[in-house]
């Protein structure tokens, strides 16, 4: 038998200023995930809970909460660029271009912008990306600028991390 090894993410070594990753898939909002964050976070404005006050509004209904837009787009960006950090360092410019709504599918892709060496930390780099998040229609719903703290190769807590299994596998 042959272990095929996974995705481990990126290290420093691996980014390109000017290269482009995509994550590979969509995640569609529901209902279930504004109602969810907008109660766990205590957002009391209406247009993200009542669908009578917001069907009065410019949109004409239910906005996703803007909190997590934010954080969907951060987490599906993680795989391909932050999966090895040691510690997000900075997110700034954060622009929300245009509105989610339930049923919306974000996909999400980041640019390299800049990557140096750490003066403090010598088994690791700083590498700053531009994530945006773009629905199915191809609209940019957002955009920011993020810096983070990530591994150099062989430099950061082991990957080894599965455990042995205590029996074989058992014949088909």
């Amino acid at each position: 038998m042959t272990l095929k090894e996974g995705w481990r993410g990126r290290y420093y070594e691996d980014f390109e200023i000017g290269d482009v990753y995509q994550f590979p898939l969509g995640r569609t909002v529901t209902e279930a995930d504004n109602a969810f964050l907008t109660m766990l976070t205590m957002n009391s404005n209406p247009i993200h809970f009542d669908a009578h006050y917001a069907g009065r509004t410019p949109f004409g209904k239910i906005l996703i909460n803007s909190g997590f837009t934010i954080a969907l787009v951060l987490g599906m960006s993680v795989s391909e660029v932050s999966q090895n950090a040691l510690a997000n360092l900075e997110m700034t410019d954060i622009k929300l271009s245009h509105p989610v709504f339930a049923g919306d599918t974000i996909y999400v892709e980041n640019r390299v912008l800049e990557k140096r060496e750490s003066t403090s930390r010598p088994y690791a780099g700083i590498v700053a990306v531009q994530t945006r998040g773009v629905n199915q229609d191809g609209e940019v719903i957002m955009t920011y600028r993020r810096s983070f703290l990530v591994y150099k190769r062989g430099q950061g807590p082991s990957q080894d991390l599965f455990p042995t299994a205590k029996q074989d596998w058992p014949n088909p």
